[in-house]
């Protein structure tokens, strides 16, 4: 073993966890997932979200921030349930804006910075048998939501994102139909969905920069490294356009105002220069080869290292040219999830030392990264594959609520505590990938 060496991050960087209502709070019985919940065969092993965490009523997210504050995080990402706050088209819950407001005090009493996340995949059942984000006037309802959560949240919120991960909820919703209202290739209704969540975007961070002109206001893209299976015309091409479609449509439209694809051309000159920073959701890379089924054209390298369920491989070069990616942009950049499903845990310390570790030496490269936030803080209700896949740095016992601690939460607190990556933690937590990053 090398003498001690540590990759030592800028100071107040920010280290934290990211949720979202849905996936932690629980009994969130007033939006289109729970809807989807009840339907037969939409989720993995017929699970439902139940309780999930028992943020709401059980309010488990007390402990779970103390988990988080003591274990040396500060700051943590949530979203608002835009269900909860506005019931029913003409009726606004204020009680759900007082608990929210104190779920927020609470975290900043902890020693949390707030980011708050305002649509995380999930909408109000009235909004979405309107027709959802298909309905022309999405935007504006989006909006008026947000004018009832800027003034109650602002004296305590400086950093938002608007919407999280659009282009999944484009592609999952959609294209793949995994995603309520489960369209399958519907690529006109896509186009539509997108411009209008472009417009809601567009709205809401004018919106927050009108009352609260400090503010620092953004949206979590999903990226997903893609390159060629073989070295084809034909995927190289398929490779492009899926690139160009799913990493680039929502990013360069909040940039420069337009984009174009195939018959459609977006021109909306409002939304140009809407980010303040980007938030970068990113999981893994994918090889990709033409063809014409929807679910079979993504696949990852032979031989990778891959997570429990084969869901996530460990490709911490597809980070680096995430990052790089990002920089294009010309912001700042928040990493707003990052993380893996591991129920053993191993392959997690693996994964997340890998992926540190290339965050490193992005910044050290001049790329200006900002904050990292894990994905996830505890084990949570994940969509349309439910309980099958724990991501959390905490075990849930999804019947009793017991919370068990990972080796990878004691790994992350070395990582928040010292602001940095160290030889000596590696060598606790990660020492089968010790020597790639280490070396003699």
């Amino acid at each position: 073993m090398t003498a001690s060496a540590k990759f030592t991050f800028p100071e107040k960087f920010l280290w934290g966890t990211a949720t979202s209502a849905h996936q932690v709070e629980g009994e969130n019985n007033n939006n289109n997932w729970s809807l989807w919940e009840a339907q037969p065969g939409r989720i993995r092993n017929g699970d439902v979200s139940g309780k999930a965490c028992d943020w709401w009523k059980g309010r488990r997210w007390q402990e779970d921030f103390l988990r988080a504050a003591d274990t040396g995080q500060n700051t943590h990402r949530m979203s608002i349930e835009w269900s909860r706050i506005q019931p029913k088209e003409n009726l606004w819950d204020e009680s759900a804006i007082d608990y929210y407001r104190e779920m927020i005090r609470g975290m900043i009493s902890r020693g949390l910075r707030p980011l708050i996340t305002l649509h995380h995949f999930t909408d109000p059942i009235w909004f979405y048998e309107m027709g959802g984000w298909q309905n022309e006037k999405a935007p504006e309802y989006f909006r008026r939501f947000a004018e009832k959560i800027i003034p109650a949240f602002k004296p305590l919120v400086k950093d938002w994102i608007t919407i999280n991960e659009p282009n999944v909820y484009i592609l999952c919703g959609f294209i793949s139909g995994h995603f309520p209202p489960g369209n399958i290739n519907n690529f006109s209704a896509a186009n539509i969905v997108l411009r209008n969540m472009i417009k809601a975007h567009a709205a809401v961070y004018h919106l927050i920069h009108e009352q609260q002109p400090e503010a620092s206001v953004g949206i979590a893209i999903h990226f997903r490294d893609l390159f060629p299976k073989m070295n084809s015309p034909f995927d190289r091409w398929m490779t492009r356009l899926a690139h160009h479609l799913f990493n680039n449509s929502f990013t360069d439209t909040i940039s420069s105002g337009k984009f174009h694809y195939g018959p459609y051309f977006i021109h909306i000159p409002q939304a140009k220069n809407t980010q303040d920073f980007l938030g970068l959701n990113f999981y893994s890379g994918n090889q990709v080869r033409f063809t014409l089924n929807r679910n079979n054209f993504l696949s990852y390298p032979e031989g990778a290292s891959l997570s429990d369920t084969g869901f996530i491989a460990n490709e911490p070069e597809s980070f680096s040219r995430a990052l790089k990616w990002a920089a294009g942009y010309g912001k700042s950049i928040i990493i707003t999830e990052n993380g893996t499903e591991s129920d053993e845990d191993t392959f997690r310390r693996d994964y997340l030392a890998a992926h540190i570790h290339r965050l490193w030496r992005a910044w050290s490269n001049g790329i200006p990264v900002k904050g990292y936030y894990h994905w996830s803080l505890v084990d949570n209700f994940e969509w349309e594959r439910g309980w099958s896949q724990r991501f959390g740095l905490w075990r849930l016992d999804v019947e009793t609520q017991i919370r068990t601690k990972r080796l990878s939460a004691d790994f992350y607190e070395q990582i928040c505590r010292k602001n940095a990556l160290d030889s000596e933690d590696m060598a606790t937590f990660a020492p089968r990938i010790y020597r790639q990053i280490f070396p003699v």
